[in-house]
């Protein structure tokens, strides 16, 4: 799919139609028939007395509603999965008329304390709906990683306004932490079993087997496979270019015109990308995401089909037994085994412990069985293994196949496990205002060698590597889409700014400074734009080197203050020069107004930054601890401290 292309001149001729598809009336009768459809899929369909939404931008919430959903059978209730942004929220409380019914909310955080894209309306909604929930019985399980600044605020804000609302908890809010003990695998049990025994739903058996929602899949052979296969990637090219609004549901296949490499040296690879948008509308803004769908490497999946014995070019439509479920086929069907892994099913994440609960039975070796349901345990035992086995040595679904010999479970079975290949997000490395049509990404192609001696390498990053702009005569495309941010630049060109953003984190600040250098050439009073960048050596990694230090030259750049951290014995980096150029901060931050901004690493460098803020308070400020830290927390509050990190 990644290479399916259209001709632009007539994608340009297609976007650029101004007569509507449907009359007004069309579109009001759609509209009501749509809104009576909701209440009866969501409320009246038969023995449904669960109802599992989702806010989810990378897929773990929708896979753990999915679950919770599915596990509702070994309680004795009925559950489906449901998006927000499908449905009329304002519904909900008509989930009262159906007996001992309960809506859950798995709840994601994105950014800085924002929903999801699928939940934005919803928490639109809730903001300023004033509906009556009174005698809705919910729940709300928030996903998110404590490393982050605003941990699991979506879920908090869900579970508070629906209480306003006049909404039952009936159990406390769970708080899901990927960076901790506490993740979705150990709450799920605790929150069905809380769940059946407030409601005083059916007595769980000990020896009652799990209700396992089978799917079955229906082979159609190898009768005009190509045609079948080439004709769907045809139509959905034609599609994909020629609609908009493009979203995550429609992306655009941009162009790939420039792909160099950043390093000059080095082991490493990092990557400047150019994707053209020429004819899109499109719109982005400095500190914006670009969202791209990549695909699996062809060695893996070609493994994955010779380890299980199948014909992957054998074409194939997988249908849920569940006729009442929402969800018909765990991708878009029909199709091949082959395109499934490649392009719709993760397969070089390690697996989650109800994949390898489920895949158990297939292992003929009494100890391979004993071992994988052992890792799906909830024992201390289980997730001791399961940790170390695992997750620590970075096994994907291949790698179990290969160390569990007997381990040979349909493939039908192994693509209903497997969660969907998710598209992977780069903060946007251009501005805008100087480049109208084009997107550029910053980043490191990741390749390492695990504990097993295997090695991994990253799905999205070397893809894109061999997105070379000329493939033999023909464009090499992107799929993609904008994912917008509150990582912005002040409204007040006037405001100063402090950039920290080390390695391939320089990324959203090429597009700021781009900017504060396109408003200055527009006549406009720039405040100081001060960059603090980090690096390994300078004759080595020191990325956009050229532009940064011809923006310092030329004025844009205030000040570029590098850290080399392998340069000399002694380890800098970006937190230490903000501590050696103090009394410049704390006066820019407490007197000029200044704004913050940070990005790249989570876990080690946004900490550290924090700190070196919090001791530069104190020192220049008069401040204690505790009030540097207020002071700290009021810069978020006022939008003047962000960041745009991950882990």
């Amino acid at each position: 799919m990644a290479d399916t292309r259209a001709d632009p001149a007539a994608q340009s001729e297609l976007m650029d139609e101004d007569e509507p598809f449907f009359s007004n009336l069309d579109l009001f009768l759609f509209s009501l028939i749509a809104g009576l459809l909701v209440y009866w899929i969501i409320f009246r369909k038969k023995g449904k007395n669960i109802v599992v939404f989702y806010g989810s931008q990378t897929g773990t919430a929708e896979e753990f509603a999915n679950r919770l959903a599915k596990d509702a059978h070994r309680y004795g209730m009925k559950g489906m999965a449901a998006d927000p942004e499908e449905y009329d929220m304002s519904e909900l409380s008509r989930l009262t008329e159906v007996e001992n019914s309960i809506a859950i909310f798995c709840m994601a955080t994105y950014g800085e304390g924002d929903p999801t894209d699928n939940a934005q309306d919803f928490y639109d909604w809730l903001q300023e709906g004033d509906a009556d929930f009174s005698g809705v019985k919910y729940t709300v399980f928030a996903l998110g990683n404590k490393t982050y600044e605003h941990y699991n605020s979506m879920g908090k804000y869900v579970d508070k306004r629906l209480a306003e609302l006049g909404a039952r908890r009936i159990f406390d809010l769970g708080m899901g932490d990927d960076d901790g003990k506490k993740s979705a695998n150990d709450l799920t049990g605790v929150m069905m079993l809380n769940i059946d025994n407030i409601m005083l739903l059916n007595t769980i058996l000990s020896d009652k087997k799990v209700q396992f929602c089978k799917q079955v899949c229906n082979v159609w052979g190898q009768f005009l496979t190509h045609v079948v296969v080439y004709f769907m990637v045809y139509l959905l090219s034609f599609i994909v270019c020629s609609h908009r609004p493009f979203d995550s549901k429609n992306p655009f296949l941009a162009a790939v015109t420039v792909n160099r490499k950043l390093n000059k040296a080095g082991d490493r690879h990092l990557m400047h990308l150019e994707l053209d948008i020429t004819g899109s509308k499109i719109r982005y803004e400095s500190g914006d995401h670009v969202a791209v769908y990549p695909i699996n490497d062809s060695v893996i999946v070609n493994r994955i089909g010779d380890l299980l014995g199948v014909d992957l070019d054998t074409v194939i439509s997988l249908n849920n037994l569940d006729e009442e479920s929402n969800k018909k086929h765990p991708f878009p069907c029909p199709s091949t085994y082959r395109t499934a892994l490649t392009h719709y099913l993760d397969i070089t994440n390690p697996p989650r412990t109800n994949v390898l609960y489920e895949l158990a039975q297939y292992a003929t070796e009494p100890k391979d069985q004993e071992n994988m349901r052992k890792m799906a345990s909830s024992s201390p035992e289980g997730k001791a293994l399961y940790q170390s086995w695992v997750l620590d040595s970075c096994r994907n679904i291949l790698a179990i196949l290969e160390d569990f010999p007997s381990l040979r479970p349909p493939i039908d079975h192994l693509c209903e496990l497997l969660p969907r290949l998710q598209a992977r997000y780069y903060s946007i490395a251009s501005s805008s205002k100087v480049h109208a049509n084009s997107i550029h990404i910053c980043a490191v192609v990741v390749e390492y060698e695990t504990k097993t001696g295997r090695v991994n390498k990253g799905v999205a990053t070397n893809w894109l590597k061999n997105k070379m702009p000329t493939d033999n005569g023909h464009k090499a495309t992107v799929p993609m889409y904008i994912r917008k941010s509150q990582f912005r630049l002040p409204f007040k060109s006037t405001n100063p700014v402090i950039m920290v953003g080390p390695g391939t984190g320089i990324a959203p600040f090429m597009g700021f400074v781009q900017e504060r250098g396109w408003l200055k050439e527009q006549g406009k009073d720039v405040g100081d734009t001060v960059l603090y960048y980090g690096c390994r050596y300078k004759k080595e990694d020191f990325l956009y080197q050229e532009e940064l230090e011809e923006f310092e030259k030329t004025g844009v750049l205030t000040a570029l203050n590098v850290a080399f951290s392998r340069d000399q014995a002694e380890k800098v980096y970006v937190q230490h020069l903000l501590k050696k150029n103090k009394e410049a901060v704390w006066r820019l931050v407490h007197s000029d107004n200044a704004h913050i901004y940070i990005c790249g690493d989570a876990r080690n460098m946004a900490r550290d930054v924090q700190n070196a803020f919090y001791e530069i308070a104190e020192e220049l400020g008069g401040l204690s601890r505790s009030q540097a830290v207020d002071y700290v927390k009021k810069l978020m509050t006022k939008g003047r401290y962000s960041q745009d990190v991950w882990s």
